[in-house]
């Protein structure tokens, strides 16, 4: 299972909430998703965390060439994306 966590923060939240929103469904629907959220810090409303998991590298390498990935990178200008932060682990299936 491959685990990506981080964090990006976002100038305008309202702005990006629908772009956000449509990112999570279409990623929620791919093959290999095991999960995928975005989450606003209470104490920092513009900064978001990320959590996803995917069965294998090689579903995250077909997310990453999606039209929703390039439609959500197009939006990051318009909505002030900053400071991306992003890291890939590898780990056991979940065990218990």
């Amino acid at each position: 299972m491959i685990i990506v966590e981080g964090s990006i923060r976002v100038a305008d939240l309202a702005a990006a909430r629908p772009h956000m929103e449509a990112m999570i469904r279409a990623s929620r629907a791919e093959a290999g998703c095991l999960d995928y959220a975005y989450a606003v810090d209470l104490l920092d409303p513009g900064l978001i965390r990320v959590s996803e998991r995917w069965e294998s590298r090689a579903a995250l390498a077909l997310h990453l060439k999606s039209e929703h990935i390039a439609a959500w990178r197009a939006a990051w200008p318009a909505i002030g994306v900053t400071d991306r932060v992003l890291r890939l682990y590898e780990a056991e299936p979940e065990v218990f």
